[in-house]
């Protein structure tokens, strides 16, 4: 994890060192009443999916809201869980509709490295929302560019301002995968310096943002992928 961590502060990851995705956050952020870094905490994870030929074609990318945020959002586009403590099909497509609209710096949540290299993937596709146990569930599809033959990936599970905290924690499934391919699972582990980073960042009100570029991916649950 330190070497990973180390590898992200150094840039040889690429694109990771960004500007932080001030459109992103706004959209984001538009339910958020919270005052201090991180705002919002989603759970979720990724799956991989593999064409015919083996190869790594898209990644299926699960958020799961608590509670309390669940019933923000919904609040936020006048929207209510119906008897049953769910969503009636047309508030729920209604609810997808929105969702569907991403900011153009959309930075994905799911961050896919192979070779120390960010892998371009496309715009979202297959939206869908559903209400589960008093969450929003939402899920969609990072489609690669291009597939690519795996021997070794990363994928970081973060939003780069750490405005939203993410935290792996379902399953990897590899969907199709070649014989001998694996995912790890690698939470984040704070040390002391962590700790006191976190410390600062609790202190930025709800305009301010990290002077440090890309400061989610240091706080980031990662997922280790090897195909042998």
């Amino acid at each position: 994890m330190r070497r990973v961590r180390q590898d992200i502060e150094a840039g040889r990851s690429g694109g990771w060192r960004r500007a932080a995705p001030t459109l992103f956050v706004a959209w984001l952020t538009s339910m958020s009443p919270a005052n201090a870094h991180p705002h919002v905490f989603v759970d979720g994870g990724v799956d991989l999916e593999f064409d015919r030929e083996g190869q790594l074609a898209a990644l299926r990318v699960t958020w799961l809201y608590d509670a309390f945020e669940t019933l923000y959002i919904l609040a936020s586009h006048d929207l209510s869980l119906n008897a049953e403590g769910g969503l009636d099909e047309e508030d729920r497509l209604a609810l997808v509709k929105y969702r569907s609209d991403w900011p153009p710096d959309f930075d994905g949540s799911a961050h896919l490295s192979v070779d120390g290299g960010l892998v371009a993937m496309e715009w979202p596709t297959a939206v869908d929302a559903h209400v589960i146990d008093g969450r929003l569930k939402l899920t969609f599809v990072r489609t690669l560019s291009q597939p690519l033959t795996v021997e070794d990936a990363d994928i970081g599970f973060y939003e780069s301002t750490y405005f939203f905290a993410f935290a792996i924690t379902q399953e990897t499934n590899l969907i199709g995968a070649p014989e001998g391919c694996s995912a790890d699972i690698v939470k984040f582990d704070p040390d002391a310096e962590d700790m006191e980073l976190q410390g600062t960042l609790a202190k930025l009100g709800r305009e301010e943002t990290p002077n440090l570029s890309n400061v989610g991916a240091l706080f980031a649950d990662r997922i280790l992928v090897s195909c042998a």
